[in-house]
């Protein structure tokens, strides 16, 4: 195969030579056009990566600095939704210009799973202008990856299932200071029978948050009970669910630490079905701070993440790294803080 000497720059005629297509074809494709055939948007965009063509007009070349790309795969979550706010925010008030956000849905499994077609999908985000990737509670496939790496294509992850890829540069919050902080203000309120539901067991996030749970249990010299600890989805459906099992048990718990908002809403829910007073019979801490925890009834003690300084940090730190700039560190953490209010108070009497 012959290649085009280093020196010699590489044309919008080259591509569409190599491709078989017209220029004004190539043009649509790197402008994201939608009239054009799938075959032919592939084909292109894969010869763009293999000969490293770069666009060079003036308005591509202001498209392509300005470009990020969310990926994400729930939007109806309060949590998705303030990380978004700090985001939007941030790209729209980026240094020199505005930047585009467009929003993604993950790779399709079929393509996150096979190297050359996760190679085609992070090339066509650099053909369409993207300069970095920010991934938002969404695992990212290894091939995707690494196309991203060799693509020169920056990603920042927003509360990663996994915190300790090299490739990423992970974004999140002191979970384990947030988990013992909670555990300790419902132990300074006396009570011993504590109880814990998180998110999965495969989430890093909310690992952190139970470690620091134990951890205050243990200061305190209180047993761990493993009746007591659920792990389960971060949803008011499962919480709702954990929470019926534990307040069934015979000896049920005084107070339950959530791992997140939702499953202590959830667990609201199955308190008052029970007829369990909050709190006077249960207190109840959740975890994001969220705007909802002001809104239930009782209002929700929270640990509070700063979802959207998140998602300003996550623009900062890919915007800087497109430039060339390497963080301080590949995995960030900003501090949380307890919001204190109506769910939690002092132990029952026993």
């Amino acid at each position: 195969m012959n290649r085009r000497p280093r020196s010699e720059k590489v044309t919008l005629a080259d591509v569409a030579r190599r491709a078989g297509v017209s220029q004004a074809t190539i043009s649509k494709v790197l402008n994201g056009r939608s009239d054009v055939a799938a075959g032919t948007r592939d084909r292109v965009l894969r010869i763009v990566a293999e000969i490293g063509y770069k666009p060079t007009t003036a308005r591509h070349e202001r498209t392509r600095s300005r470009a990020l790309v969310t990926v994400l795969d729930f939007v109806e979550s309060r949590y998705a939704g303030t990380v978004l706010q700090g985001i939007l925010v941030a790209a729209t008030a980026a240094t020199a210009a505005t930047a585009e956000l467009r929003l993604r849905l993950p790779p399709d499994p079929s393509i996150g799973a096979r190297k050359e077609a996760a190679h085609d999908w992070i090339a066509q985000q650099r053909a369409s202008g993207a300069v970095g990737l920010i991934g938002l509670a969404v695992a990212m496939p290894d091939p995707v990856l690494d196309a991203a790496r060799d693509l020169d294509l920056p990603v920042v992850s927003i509360d990663p299932i996994d915190t300790s890829d090299s490739r990423v540069v992970s974004i999140g919050s002191t979970n384990w200071a947030g988990g013992r902080s909670a555990t300790e203000h419902v132990i300074g309120f006396g009570h011993r029978r504590i109880a814990w539901i998180g998110g999965p067991a495969s989430s890093a996030p909310s690992v952190e948050r139970f470690h620091g749970y134990r951890a205050a249990l243990e200061a305190a010299e209180l047993a761990s009970d493993p009746a007591l600890v659920h792990h389960d989805a971060f949803s008011v459906e499962a919480g709702f669910r954990r929470g019926r099992a534990l307040l069934s048990l015979s000896s049920p718990p005084t107070a339950i630490i959530a791992g997140n908002d939702e499953i202590a809403i959830g667990v609201m829910a199955a308190a008052k079905e029970m007829r369990v007073d909050v709190p006077g019979e249960l207190s109840l801490t959740g975890f994001d701070d969220t705007p909802q925890t002001e809104w239930t009834t009782p209002s929700l003690t929270s640990v509070r993440q700063p979802l959207a300084g998140m998602g300003r940090m996550a623009v900062e730190t890919v915007l800087g790294m497109a430039e060339g700039a390497q963080p301080a560190s590949r995995h960030l953490q900003l501090a949380t803080t307890l919001s204190v209010r109506d769910s939690t108070g002092p132990a029952p009497p026993t």
